[in-house]
């Protein structure tokens, strides 16, 4: 079982969290005046990297909030967690 930092509560257990997508991802302005192509574009398609990536994760089973962190996808190895709306840690891999 893998331990998940969750800036509020501390290590929790994996089974606790849930994923939720790409972090750092700006919702549209005016949603209303994009193209289906734009709307596509946002709703669809995201970074699929090998290796470092910064992700949303939510706290379910515990504290319910969401947080961000930066995982290898690699190893699936989780090297920082951080709060939303805080800047994105520099870590390496």
């Amino acid at each position: 079982m893998q331990l998940i930092e969750c800036p509020w509560c501390g290590p929790r257990e994996e089974t606790e969290f849930h994923y939720g997508g790409q972090a750092h991802i700006a919702y549209p302005e005016t949603p209303s005046e994009l193209t289906d192509t734009e709307w596509a574009q946002y709703i669809f398609f995201r970074a699929n990297p090998k290796g470092l990536f910064a992700e949303r994760w939510s706290h379910s089973g515990g504290c319910r909030r969401w947080f961000n962190a930066v995982r290898d996808t690699r190893t699936y190895t989780f090297l920082a967690t951080y709060r939303s709306g805080e800047p994105q840690p520099e870590v390496q891999s």
